[in-house]
């Protein structure tokens, strides 16, 4: 795959069509693969802490979940060609599971949700219902005690499932997949952030026009400001990115 550096994070410049292709291709070839999915705020936090961007660029597959990525590939003049969206990738392949086979499994978020739920068991009625076919053997919420990693593990393997969308939030979830991939059996693992929470739809993703003028980054921060902290990242980011590119 043609690799592009941006700011030390090893991007894989695919298309989404080629994010899916790859994905379900370790099922198929029954070798696992890590999918990272680094947005400008977590490209920020590697720059800030080397050991997280070790961890990140240890993933079989990069891809850029954030238009500010895109964007500093541009202002670097190694130009990626298109965002591809953790959230987005993870539906498609959910789709797609009644053709391709691939089962899954949904990790993390809250152990309650609107209707008194684990938010992982509530994306998956809510995904269910838009795709029938979908074949989704298995869930468990994110709040799980160090004794009770080796039951979760075993949980996760006993499903049979192929792809496991881990949603922990960063740098959590990064670090409990490179902590445990090697005891899992799931040949697609993913670090999907809030994903299964949009599924659920206990949280709002941006209307369409806000994604396509690259501003979800902004309806975010108007729908929680206490977010504010961490979204001075992007523009630290950009700056920094521009200042190195006259470096």
């Amino acid at each position: 795959m043609n690799k592009i550096d941006i700011r030390g994070v090893a991007f894989d410049n695919v298309t989404m069509d080629e994010a899916v292709e790859i994905c379900e291709g370790f099922v198929r070839d029954g070798r696992q693969g890590v999918v990272f999915t680094p947005n400008s705020e977590i490209v920020q936090m590697t720059l800030e802490d080397e050991d997280f961007g070790r961890l990140v660029n240890s993933a079989d597959l990069i891809i850029p979940d954030g238009a500010g990525v895109v964007l500093a590939s541009k202002i670097l003049k190694k130009k990626l060609r298109g965002k591809v969206a953790g959230v987005e990738l993870a539906e498609k392949l959910v789709s797609r599971s009644g053709e391709s086979g691939v089962k899954f499994f949904f990790y993390g978020s809250s152990p309650t949700a609107a209707e008194g739920r684990a938010v992982a068991e509530v994306a998956r009625e809510k995904l269910l219902e838009k795709y029938p076919d979908a074949q989704i053997v298995g869930t468990n919420h994110g709040f799980v005690k160090e004794d009770g990693m080796d039951a979760l593990v075993d949980k996760i393997n006993e499903s049979g499932a192929d792809a496991l969308f881990v949603c922990l939030g960063v740098p959590r979830q990064e670090k409990w997949i490179c902590a445990n991939r090697h005891r899992l059996n799931p040949k697609i693992i993913i670090g999907l952030g809030g994903s299964l929470d949009v599924f659920a739809g206990t949280v709002q993703r941006a209307p369409k026009i806000f994604i396509k003028l690259n501003l979800e980054w902004f309806y975010r921060l108007l729908k929680e400001p206490k977010r504010l902290g961490r979204m001075m990242k992007i523009p630290k980011f950009l700056i920094s990115t521009v200042l190195s590119r006259k470096g």
